[in-house]
């Protein structure tokens, strides 16, 4: 194997979201030549003045970022990149199948630039089968270039947890794959130069498009079965936290908490396998349980609230309840199918007056709520007449230590933790 180096790439990261912009910045501090694209003007207007309104990278990442290299929405300041690195969301239609739009649609600009040797590599959360089977089509036919002879493809599925400043991007062991050996050479020089726990050579691009997905359908399967116990734990009047923290005394319990499962992954990625399941004729039961009683653990936390407050004798007509915390999930400000809002919707339904306090509001998201009569706060400077906990924000536990009104948390119900 020829040696590799890294002036001879020309990176372009597609995409700079949560996953993209951290990306960028860590080929930028390791010296690589690299460029941020994304079709949002807004978005590089905004990180081109050191504005990152989702907190994905330090100020000092990103300042070296726009310091070094380049960003732009710009089609033709990118085209003489030779890498490509795509980056874009993956979400679900409203019936639950796979929404490939921006995958295909970042396929198609690549491929209408990409020159002969170029390498494009994916990581974008896909069924197994997505790359080989809708992108390096798409990618042939835009370029008229000969797959896998004129150019390559790769896919390394990205693992970054937003909010987590523990495990951050150069923490996280890479899996890569590769369409051909040469290609994988490359993609291994290129992410091991970036990610200190190093690098898995997946055997297939099928196989790490599948280890992604596998990934988050064991947390929501494992999730799904403490959500159940929570059910059970709490008509019998026992206290699920309680149960736990006496299970976890043994060394190979998986200790989970019950919760609402929302956000962009573990919430969205097993209806990708299951629209990929029904091509093998194979029904994935557990899976499909799961993400049933998941889905479903919102009206069951609803129900609960209410009987609550039937037995505590609370008036809802005329008490303001606060929801704590909006995002799907703490200290950070993704809102991304965060079940709250179903929450908060159904509540209101049911007669319910209240109010949202979440310190990592942002104004679009105020706005939205506005617009469903929900007044939204990212200060506690009101009078709390009854605290309904959704989300564990650092500034939320700190707010219930000193409160000493009504609380109301689904997750701590007959606890004396």
């Amino acid at each position: 194997m020829k040696n590799l180096n890294k002036e001879d790439y020309k990176i372009c990261i597609v995409g700079l979201g949560y996953v993209g912009l951290p990306l960028a910045a860590r080929f930028s501090l390791k010296g690589f030549d690299v460029t941020g694209f994304d079709i949002k003007e807004e978005r590089i207007n905004q990180l081109a003045n050191k504005i990152d309104i989702n907190n994905d990278i330090s100020d000092t990442n990103l300042e070296t970022l726009v310091k070094n290299s380049k960003l732009t929405s710009n089609i033709d300041e990118i085209k003489e990149s030779n890498i490509f690195i795509i980056t874009v969301p993956t979400p679900i239609n409203e019936d639950k199948t796979p929404d490939l739009r921006a995958i295909i649609e970042s396929s198609k600009l690549v491929g209408s630039i990409i020159k002969n040797n170029s390498i494009v590599i994916y990581e974008s959360t896909v069924y197994p089968g997505v790359t080989d089977e809708i992108c390096n089509p798409i990618l042939e036919e835009k370029s008229g270039l000969i797959f896998n002879k004129e150019f390559s493809t790769g896919y390394s599925p990205e693992r970054i947890v937003p909010g987590d400043k523990v495990n951050t991007i150069e923490k996280i062991k890479k899996v890569v794959s590769a369409s051909n050996s040469n290609a994988l050479n490359v993609i291994s020089f290129l992410y091991s130069s970036i990610i200190d726990a190093g690098i898995h050579k997946a055997p297939s691009i099928k196989v790490a498009e599948a280890s992604k997905v596998t990934e988050n359908i064991q947390r929501d399967v494992n999730i799904a079965l403490i959500n159940e116990m929570h059910q059970l734990y709490s008509s019998l009047g026992i206290s699920t936290n309680e149960v736990i923290e006496a299970a976890s005394t043994k060394w190979n319990f998986m200790k989970l908490t019950p919760g609402l499962v929302g956000g962009h992954c573990i919430s969205i990625d097993p209806y990708y396998l299951m629209h990929k399941s029904k091509t093998s004729g194979y029904t994935p039961n557990i899976m499909l349980a799961a993400r049933k009683l998941n889905d479903e653990m919102g009206d069951w936390v609803v129900n609960n609230f209410l009987e609550f407050t039937k037995n505590e004798n609370i008036d809802l007509k005329s008490t303001i309840v606060t929801l704590m915390g909006y995002t799907f999930k703490e200290n950070c400000s993704d809102i991304r199918n965060t079940k709250v809002y179903d929450l908060a919707l159904s509540l209101q339904n049911s007669g319910v007056s209240l109010n949202i306090w979440d310190p990592f509001l942002t104004e679009e998201t105020k706005e939205k709520l506005n617009k469903n009569n929900i007044k939204s706060f990212t200060e506690i400077s009101h009078d709390v007449q009854l605290a309904f906990v959704c989300v564990y924000h650092e500034q939320i536990l700190k707010f219930l230590d000193a409160y000493d009104g009504i609380v109301y948390d689904y997750k701590k119900l007959n606890s004396n933790l």
